[in-house]
């Protein structure tokens, strides 16, 4: 009876352990799945007692890795992996916390050994990223480079930027007709691209790098407006802290239907501030020169321009959304004594990019730009003034760590006090990209 008894208390005390070890880890899984991490590292911090339960080991490893404490998230990872080690879920958060402490050798071996393991579509897509953001770190302290190709279709409803009726109204003028040129023509296009980088570390946080890059738009009946391009830079990056800077040379030229239109050659600065491990601050400059060909040589300019980006991502939160939000001014300052054709710049622009899964990105973005020219048109003498707003969408789905197939389509409205300059264009297309690692 005795022997029984110690039996039964023995159970009931087991049992009342497990119901202990048991509550907390729930907890700590219920705030976790409702975005609150930081909530559930606190909470487990508060119960030293059951480190190294395995149920309550798991949860506050991922709560302590994305509340910002990745080393103790590690080591209660590692407890729990001793003990089942085949848990692959576990081996890539253990692999991700390895990721945020820099520790990238230890990161990619572990992302690595659960590659090996064949795991299901999502959770190789999902190291195949991470795999990817460690060999662009890397290019801190070895040579690296990467390429990519991307052929795609659409359609445009204003190849041109035409104005939407030939029939308008102007200063001076009166009731026009515009010529059959300029009033706006819809079309269905081919995009072809292709480009590559390269990054060489010179130094401890100091890389040179270059890059190319070349661009098609050939649209199916109207061939005037076809538009290629090609694009050159080049320049050095010094990492040092929380700050990356960046400072190099560059020159795109656009050609329309085979024949130069315009070249840009400039010099550009960038500053990346990592305000903490959710939030930055980009600041970005430019001077360059716009030389035209032809009779567009008139339109000759300088141009200087400043922006200014803040971006916030939000990992604990479902699909996992990043904010940024962009300032800009700028001025282009005509070279041929024509200020009508000089203009100063502003705008903004706020954008949302999401990842609802690992193998699908979403983005949408806003834009506004307002233009003001420097003098009176010299023909209808009135100062122009443009408002420029758009709508970008995009949704890309990863296939593998090789090929990505992307969906894109952009609203756009140009207004004007002059109605000469006043159009709208809508464009949408789908684009296969195989990119070289």
């Amino acid at each position: 009876m005795i022997k029984y008894l110690l039996t039964c208390i023995a159970v009931a005390m087991a049992f009342a352990t497990q119901l202990a070890f048991a509550a907390p880890a729930d907890d700590l899984k219920t705030l976790i799945e409702q975005g609150r991490s930081r909530e559930a590292y606190e909470l487990g911090s508060r119960h030293p007692e059951l480190l190294g339960n395995p149920g309550f080991d798991f949860f506050f490893g991922l709560a302590a890795t994305d509340a910002g404490h990745a080393g103790e998230g590690v080591l209660a990872l590692e407890r729990y992996l001793i003990q089942f080690p085949n848990i692959t879920v576990a081996r890539v958060e253990l692999a991700r916390a390895y990721f945020i402490l820099g520790e990238d050798a230890r990161a990619r071996e572990e992302f690595q050994n659960v590659l090996r393991d064949k795991p299901p579509a999502n959770i190789q897509t999902t190291v195949e990223q991470y795999l990817d953001a460690i060999r662009l770190r890397e290019a801190r302290y070895q040579t690296t480079s990467t390429a990519y190709i991307e052929a795609g279709m659409g359609i445009d409803s204003n190849v041109n930027g035409g104005v939407g009726s030939s029939s308008i109204n102007l200063p001076v003028l009166g009731n026009v007709t515009v010529a059959a040129a300029g009033v706006r023509k819809g079309d269905n296009f081919s995009h072809l691209a292709a480009g590559g980088q390269i990054s060489h570390p010179i130094a401890p946080g100091l890389a040179l790098f270059g890059g190319i890059g070349v661009e098609a738009k050939l649209n199916s009946t109207h061939s005037a407006s076809d538009l290629m391009s090609s694009s050159l830079a080049g320049g050095a990056s010094l990492i040092k802290d929380k700050d990356v800077y960046r400072l190099s040379a560059s020159q795109n030229v656009l050609a329309v239907e085979n024949d130069r239109f315009r070249s840009v050659n400039g010099v550009n600065g960038e500053w990346n501030h990592q305000l903490d491990e959710l939030q930055s601050l980009q600041t970005t400059a430019q001077v360059a020169r716009f030389n035209y060909t032809g009779t567009n040589e008139v339109r000759n300019a300088d141009y200087v321009g400043l922006g200014l980006t803040y971006r916030r991502a939000f990992v604990s939160t479902k699909w996992q959304p990043v904010l940024s939000l962009n300032a800009s001014v700028a001025t282009e300052d005509n070279q041929r004594q024509r200020p009508d054709l000089g203009r100063d710049i502003h705008g903004g622009r706020a954008g949302v990019s999401l990842s609802p899964t690992a193998q699908w990105g979403l983005n949408l973005g806003l834009s506004y730009q307002e233009s003001r020219y420097n003098g009176p048109d010299t023909l209808l003498s009135v100062v122009r003034k443009d408002g420029y707003a758009a709508m970008d969408m995009s949704a890309t789905y990863l296939w593998n760590k090789n090929i990505s197939i992307r969906g894109e389509i952009l609203l756009s409205d140009n207004q004007s006090n002059l109605s000469l300059y006043e159009y709208k264009r809508n464009t949408a297309a789908v684009k296969l990209r195989y990119e070289f690692k």
